[in-house]
């Protein structure tokens, strides 16, 4: 897998992991005493992209609003790495048919 395929898909991961731990989120918005799971993510230069990691939050809650912004920026982040892997494609492709 080329660095550009590799760096895009830590970012898919990192952004289904951010979606998922949202919506674990809002589904226990009601539960008493629920500390809500947030991601961490941090660059790896050495594995070419990101890392993200889930952790527990120190006060209980779940602000709605916060839990609505993240699932919208997580959907952005996976709608970007998409199109690098897209683009990463079209370039491999249009290489192959220049030196054919």
């Amino acid at each position: 897998m080329t660095s550009i395929a590799a760096t895009a898909s830590s970012g898919l991961q990192a952004a289904q992991l951010r979606l998922a731990a949202s919506a674990h989120n809002v589904a226990n918005a009601g539960t008493a005493g629920f500390h809500r799971q947030e991601v961490a993510q941090q660059a790896a230069p050495a594995l070419g992209g990101v890392q993200a990691q889930v952790a527990q939050a120190a006060q209980p809650g779940v602000p709605l609003e916060a839990e609505a912004v993240e699932q919208i920026a997580a959907a952005y982040a996976f709608k970007a790495n998409v199109l690098v892997l897209r683009t990463a494609q079209d370039i491999a492709g249009t290489l192959l048919d220049e030196r054919a």
